[in-house]
């Protein structure tokens, strides 16, 4: 049987990785992208060999749109080296960069920052992938409990993925002739390294967080590995112009 093959973009860490090794254990390759740490990607790939599948680390800047381009080259090439195949079948929006700054002291180039990694990059990423993307595919964007409940310091954050949720609903409305589906999956906080650990090392946002989760804790990766892993399934096929929050309940 043939495996189905996912791009997840920042995957050499995090939430990206942790997705990418629970797609392995269902039998999806993957393509994953990293922006610094070759090291790391390397070791995702490693252990997506492990079990028994194909992975490929390619080295992406989500913040650039003008190395599109070359990336989507280098993943044909990947496509037909790899898999002798023309076409992928799942892209997964992962790959993004923290900011906690209030509105009043928010710069330029931070707000910037914000929007090319989160808003513009997916944007022009998934529109050029479009032809690799097999009929019957899946697009899958990741969002931000941010986008629901507003946390001081997360405004330039939060709105790009606010816009996100919006772009997904059209992305589904104009790919389903294709058959191709756009969800969001918005992840509450979780015990990363993302925004330089926050939630998983300092013990009084950590606290805060499970006292406003009716779960009682905060996320884990595994958390949202396996949402990633449950939304790219077969069995959730007809889900189309969704937001799915992950947050075990958070401020409800």
């Amino acid at each position: 049987m043939n495996h189905k093959i996912a791009i997840v973009t920042g995957g050499s860490r995090g939430l990206g990785k942790n997705a990418i090794e629970k797609l392995a254990k269902k039998g999806v390759d993957v393509i994953l992208t990293y922006h610094s740490q070759a090291e790391a990607a390397q070791a995702v790939v490693k252990s997506v060999q492990a079990q028994g599948g194909k992975a490929v680390a390619l080295p992406l800047n989500t913040g650039d749109a003008r190395t599109f381009d070359v990336f989507v080259a280098q993943v044909k090439t990947q496509l037909q080296q790899v898999w002798q195949r023309e076409t992928l079948d799942y892209l997964v929006n992962n790959a993004g960069v923290g900011l906690h700054e209030d509105f009043a002291t928010t710069t330029e180039e931070q707000f910037d920052l914000m929007m090319n990694v989160h808003l513009k990059g997916p944007f022009f990423l998934t529109q050029k992938l479009l032809p690799l993307m097999a009929d019957g595919g899946r697009i899958l964007n990741i969002s931000s409990g941010l986008a629901r409940f507003a946390l001081p310091g997360s405004s330039a954050y939060a709105m790009m993925k606010g816009a996100i949720e919006v772009l997904t609903r059209y992305q589904a409305k104009e790919l389903g002739a294709r058959g191709i589906t756009a969800n969001v999956l918005a992840p509450g906080a979780i015990e990363t390294d993302f925004s330089g650990g926050m939630v998983r090392d300092n013990p009084q946002v950590n606290k805060i967080v499970a006292s406003n989760t009716a779960l009682g804790r905060a996320g884990l990766p595994d958390d949202i590995g396996d949402m990633v892993a449950l939304m790219l399934s077969d069995e959730a096929r007809w889900m189309n112009a969704q937001r799915v929050e992950a947050s075990g309940g958070m401020f409800i």
